[in-house]
């Protein structure tokens, strides 16, 4: 009688995988080697291990692979060709820049200058004396603790996963125990609210006070600033600081020792002024009564001096009356300028405006007025404005050719995302918009204002790439579409040529530019958001491959000795 034959036991797959690790001792290994070669299931295992095995490995090798020689080429022929333009472009900057200073800086810094603010001085008089920067010095401290804990906060939620749980908890209760230790800052600044908030005649405030209310009145000394914002301000007490303000009526009948930086719709100084006025609003009234130590820098509708003034006038408006003393000289730009009989002014008189200023001949003047009309000629019938339209057009050529050198796949990825007309559309308004706006808010700490101004620079950057990108449409539907580097970069130009040539139009360039703004960054946008999301491939068979097997594989064989 036969006797049945024996049930047939299979390998685990962690045994096979001992096997081609060659983890197994030498008698277990030739026990697993005779198995593969008698099971078939056995056997086919063992391959699909070992394949699944040599695939890893060149996936972990991919990092040391070396540079396609068609990109090491290319690199090459890259630095070559790009030696002359990089002269072409660093001169067309200098004549930029020059042209900038020239045209705008330095006829601003001269007026300024002209009006008393000092030209070393400058620029420490607009960041450390600015209207915004009085008001934020006590909050400095605060500012700098509630960033360093949400940095703090951010950073534990990014290496969440790098690190234990204890550990994490542990930094948060450090991090807060750090910020309890820290001493407080002794804060004189106060804050009153309500329908009338007021600082009485008997009261004396050591150091700054905040009021916001409908009815806003100052009747006691202050020493410090006074910021303030309501329907109607008063100030008829002492203020030793400034008076940063914004409401639509501010009354100045007492004394402030620095200056007013407001923005409203009328201001009356009938008390004494010891510095400057700064004004954003519709009229500044200097009664007869008023003295102002400094001078009057205003933008808005009228200024009338029946007072004195120590220093100068620059003023941007409409119009500007004086029948007081001017200690300084007068600067204007705006519709008229009406000197009468009793003003007396010390400095010299440029006016730009409409038609001539209107002196009364018994004014006392140091000098006459030196009177320009102002040009209303569109620029686009100026013989310049076109060859710096040539100039600005060979700069962005230049500037494309860099960008779309210096990276082509992103470049071409982004002209890809440009012909999807409503993504982009949503995305550029969003981007256009809300970046800058973010920027800003984080400057406000002192931590987040190098990524705020850095954002703010990538930001303007990108509003020039945008229009070399929407070139490059135009041109791709032209001339036919490319995925090639050199005809993409020739469409490109030709695009451009094109959309240059659209903003010139006179009433309508100016929408062409904004439309092809937001169209390119909107695809600008769209590009980073798919290159950072991450995309899962569909699951397809792989063709049949035998990739070459490492050393010391063995496939159904026993292993050496």
């Amino acid at each position: 009688m036969s006797e049945m034959p024996k049930e047939t036991k299979h390998l685990d797959e962690m045994t096979l995988l001992l096997y081609i690790e060659r983890q197994l001792d030498r008698a277990r290994g030739l026990e697993v080697s005779a198995h593969t070669q008698e099971c078939d299931a056995c056997r086919t295992l063992l391959r699909v291990l070992e394949s699944e095995s040599r695939l890893l490995t060149r996936a972990m090798l991919e990092e040391d692979e070396p540079l396609p020689s068609r990109l090491a080429q290319f690199q090459e022929r890259a630095r070559k060709s790009m030696q002359w333009i990089w002269g072409v472009i660093f001169g067309l900057a200098a004549t930029g820049v020059y042209a900038l200073y020239t045209t705008y800086i330095q006829p601003w810094q001269h007026q300024l200058e002209q009006a008393g603010f000092g030209g070393s001085n400058l620029l420490g008089l607009l960041i450390f004396q600015g209207a915004m920067w009085k008001g934020w010095q006590s909050m400095m401290t605060l500012l700098e603790v509630l960033a360093m804990v949400t940095l703090a906060g951010l950073g534990a939620m990014l290496f969440r996963r790098r690190i234990r749980r204890g550990a994490a908890l542990a930094l948060v209760f450090a991090g807060f125990c750090t910020v309890l230790a820290l001493p407080t800052a002794v804060s004189a600044t106060e804050h009153r609210g309500g329908q009338s908030p007021t600082v009485s005649k008997e009261e004396t405030i050591k150091g700054d006070i905040y009021l916001t209310g409908e009815r806003v009145r100052v009747e006691g000394t202050v020493n410090g600033d006074v910021i303030a914002a309501g329907k109607d301000i008063d100030i008829d007490g002492h203020v030793t600081g400034d008076v940063i303000s914004a409401g639509r009526y501010l009354r100045i009948r007492g004394t402030v020792d620095g200056n007013i930086r407001s923005a409203g719709n009328t201001a009356v100084i009938s008390g004494t002024l010891g510095k400057n006025i700064t004004w954003f609003g519709d009229a500044v009234t200097v009664d007869a009564t008023g003295k102002v130590g400094g001078g009057v820098t205003m933008f808005g509708g009228t200024l009338a001096m029946d007072g004195h003034l120590g220093r100068d006038i620059l003023f941007y408006g409409d119009e500007v009356n004086v029948t007081g003393g001017v200690g300084g000289g007068i600067h204007q730009k705006g519709h008229s300028l009406i000197i009468g009989s009793s003003a007396q002014v010390d400095g010299p008189i440029r006016f730009e405006g409409d038609h001539p200023a209107n002196v009364s001949p018994g004014a006392k003047l140091a000098s006459p007025v030196e009177f320009r009309q102002m040009e209303r000629r569109a620029s686009y019938r100026e013989g310049h404005y076109y060859v710096w339209q040539v100039i600005w057009a060979a700069a962005f050529i230049l500037f494309g050719l860099v960008l779309f050198a210096l990276m082509p796949k992103f470049s071409q990825e982004a002209v890809k995302s440009a012909e999807q007309y409503g993504a982009t559309a949503g995305l550029g308004v969003l981007v256009l918009f809300g970046v800058p706006i973010a920027a800003c808010i984080a400057c406000v700490t002192v931590v987040g204002l190098f990524i705020g101004v850095s954002t703010l620079f990538l930001w303007y950057a990108s509003l020039y790439f945008a229009q070399i990108i929407v070139g490059a449409v135009i041109g791709q539907w032209l001339m036919g579409r490319t995925s090639e580097l050199w005809p993409l970069i020739g469409r490109m130009t030709v695009g451009l040529v094109i959309v240059r040539l659209c903003t010139t139009i006179p009433h309508v360039g100016g929408w062409v530019k904004f439309a092809a703004i937001l169209w390119g960054i909107g695809a600008i946008s769209l590009t980073f958001y798919r290159r950072f999301q991450p995309v899962i491939a569909p699951s397809v068979p792989s063709a049949p491959y035998a990739p070459p097997m490492p050393p010391n594989t063995t496939v159904g064989g026993a292993l050496p000795a």
